[in-house]
């Protein structure tokens, strides 16, 4: 409640003054006005905005159309028209530029593609035969070896010492041999005068065969003493490669020790098994029994650099269940050693040849329905009307980037192999010969850039009018 100004305020009384009003009026009006008007405010400000861009981008357009010079009009009406008659390069009817290629008339492999990998003919662990300390170390890692080059040695003496008394032991029987032989020869002539006993004779004779039996057994200790000694001399059993050192020298070494003390893998010539669908068992076989030889052509993982060329030796005698393979050995020189051990390699196995083939890039096949079949077609090029036309073709054996075609097109045509994503059939192509240069290249004036280049081709403009 609001006391009279003309009296005291009473406590508790909340009073008004007039001037305190019309300050307070004074300060909502502008917030009022603002508030009333906002949204014409925005539409006004959003309306200015478009007209400036619709002024910008005139310009930017008439500055692009200046900077081709005084013959660029009728050029950029053909491309700012659109669907016109023009037919420009890049209009929906002018021409495409494409790429083509001859069909040929040549020889086309038939290839089956396999997985293979590398295996060594033979891959020998070469451990000891005999027990003892190894003194000594003949190779270095990696190195290669022929067939029974010296590798390492056993301490010999033991069995030269084992050797030695085995030749003792035969030397003494046989002394025991000779005499016992000549007493019985001493015996024989008594029993005919009957000055000894008929046992003594016979006991005569067992001794005889009692020494005899001693001598070949000695004789075998002596064997077995002297292949011992050659074992304390360890060759390499294969010509190859050696491996890591599985042992170092000074270190006890035994038969029964699991690695060895190196390994030795043949790397000329050397094998890869691969595997085939069994569908082409029987082709196999008939080429071979023809007495065909059938190349093996190995590549790298990346199935692009060609490592070696083979022969294919034999194949496996059954078909495996599980895969549906059959397994197939080829045999490489590999004497530039590009084939390694256990290596995984790409195999082409180049099973025919067939000559005289209808022969064109496979690029130029495409696949659909332009006649409403389904089927394979390539675009067939008239270079006289610079025009197109879709062309059904018959496949045979494709060899990598080639493909025989055995019937559609005959040697000598021309078919596109790039830009026929935009073909149809009787659609210009603009062909390489008659592709046009660079405006650059084409002596036409250069793109000016900035407010330079296009004040010059105003100045231009104006001098050629």
């Amino acid at each position: 409640m609001c006391a009279p100004s003309d009296q005291e305020p009473q406590p508790g009384e909340y009073v008004v003054d007039e001037k305190d009003n019309e300050t307070y009026a004074s300060a909502m009006r502008p917030q009022s006005f603002f508030r009333r008007y906002r949204v014409v405010l925005i539409v006004v400000v959003a309306f200015v905005v478009v007209v400036m861009l619709i002024l910008r981008h005139h310009k930017q357009q008439q500055a692009a159309q200046m900077e081709g010079g005084p013959g660029a009009g009728a050029s950029g009406r053909v491309r700012g028209g659109g669907g016109g008659g023009g037919g420009g390069r890049g209009g929906p009817n002018g021409p495409v530029a494409v790429t083509v290629a001859p069909v040929a008339s040549g020889d086309i492999e038939v290839r089956i593609p396999a997985l293979g990998t590398v295996t060594p003919l033979a891959t020998v662990t070469v451990r000891p035969q005999v027990s003892g300390i190894l003194t000594k170390i003949g190779f270095e890692e990696g190195q290669l070896v022929k067939a029974g080059q010296f590798l390492a040695e056993i301490d010999p003496r033991p069995y030269q010492a084992a050797l030695d008394q085995a030749r003792g032991n035969l030397r003494r029987d046989q002394a025991l041999l000779t005499d016992a032989r000549l007493s019985l020869k001493r015996f024989e002539e008594l029993i005919k005068e009957d000055s000894v006993a008929q046992q003594q004779l016979d006991t005569q004779r067992a001794l005889v065969d009692q020494y005899s039996g001693m001598i070949e057994s000695d004789q075998a200790n002596l064997q077995t003493a002297q292949i011992n000694l050659q074992y304390t001399h360890i060759g390499s059993p294969v010509t190859g490669r050696v491996g890591l050192r599985q042992v170092d020298q000074g270190n006890y070494v035994t038969p029964s020790d699991t690695n060895g003390i190196v390994v030795v893998t043949q790397l000329q010539p050397i094998s890869a098994i691969f595997a085939v669908p069994e569908d082409n068992v029987s082709i196999l076989m008939q080429r071979m029994q023809q007495g065909a030889t059938l190349t093996a052509e190995a590549y790298d993982r990346a199935n692009s650099t060609k490592l070696a060329d083979g022969q294919v030796k034999n194949l496996d005698n059954q078909i495996d269940t599980t895969t549906g393979t059959i397994k197939l050995r080829a045999l490489f020189d590999n004497k530039d050693a590009r084939l390694f051990a256990n290596q995984f390699v790409n195999i082409q196995l180049v099973v025919n040849v067939l000559r005289g083939q209808t022969v064109m890039p496979g690029a130029a096949v495409h696949r659909g329905a332009p006649d409403g079949v389904a089927g394979t077609f390539v675009y067939l090029v008239d270079p006289a009307e610079s025009k197109v036309s879709v062309r059904p073709v018959s496949l045979g054996v494709s060899d990598g980037e080639r493909v025989a075609v055995v019937k559609g097109v005959a040697p000598g045509d021309l078919v596109v192999t790039e830009g026929g994503d935009r073909l149809r059939d009787g659609a210009p192509v603009l062909l390489p010969a008659n592709t046009p240069q660079h405006p650059q290249q084409a002596g036409l004036p250069r793109k000016q850039d900035g407010f330079k280049g296009q004040r010059r081709n105003r100045a231009q403009q104006r001098q050629d009018q």
